[in-house]
């Protein structure tokens, strides 16, 4: 599976933070998984989280996420078994 994450975030809403914020839990979680996490600007209430082609977390259908909750999905397709320690419990 491709270690690759994008997070696509809407410029109109301002949501770059909580993107850049996000973006920086995955790196600090995944750091040896990940090849690559790209910030993608989008327009019209988009906050899509990617692994590879994958869409693992969609605003529109799930509301924005939790940290742990996208640390998950993310996690089940770049290192499975990996244990996220404090944060699973």
């Amino acid at each position: 599976m491709s270690g690759r994450v994008e997070i696509e975030y809407c410029t109109q809403c301002r949501w770059l933070p909580r993107a850049a914020w996000l973006a920086q839990e995955l790196l600090t979680t995944f750091e040896a998984e990940l090849t690559e996490l790209a910030l993608k600007p989008g327009t019209g209430g988009v906050f899509v989280v990617r692994v590879g082609d994958e869409v693992v977390w969609d605003r529109r259908e799930q509301g924005f996420p939790e940290p742990t909750a996208v640390k998950r999905a993310v996690r089940d397709r770049v290192a499975p078994g990996k244990s996220l320690g404090h944060s699973e419990r």
